[in-house]
């Protein structure tokens, strides 16, 4: 082979190197910037539970005591147990909705935090199809 006859290949081949380098770094780029988001989006989620739950048990704490206190006042057993059925009765639908709260309020965290990770993969199946 002749100087001719190779050096277009050796350019080539670096030119395809080179365009394979930046397009790895491009990648990578993104896939950071995706990481980023996801993290920030999962910190600022992570917190919100964390109040969530913090709110969740100053309220049952409080519930608790008002409960006690109650209890507390009955003159008669019949009282006693009619007070107890109702505080039974009112726990319950709390603890349902008070659950279905941070079902809600953690779904949306991961929602949140996968965002990024589902729109990077939404664009690179586009770019693939295209």
């Amino acid at each position: 082979m002749t100087s001719t006859t190779i050096q277009p290949a050796i350019k080539a081949n670096s030119d395809a190197l080179t365009k394979g380098a930046k397009t790895a770094e491009h990648i990578a780029d993104i896939n950071t910037d995706t990481a980023t988001k996801s993290g920030h989006a999962a910190i600022a989620g992570f917190q919100e539970l964390a109040k969530a739950y913090q709110a969740l048990a100053t309220k049952n704490a409080e519930r608790l005591t008002a409960s006690l206190q109650a209890l507390a006042r009955v003159k008669t057993p019949t009282e006693f147990v009619e007070l107890q059925r109702k505080l039974i009765a009112e726990g319950v639908e709390a603890a349902v909705s008070d659950g279905g709260h941070i079902a809600k309020l953690t779904a949306a965290v991961f929602a949140a935090s996968f965002e990024p990770v589902q729109k990077q993969v939404e664009a690179l199946q586009n770019t693939v199809k295209h």
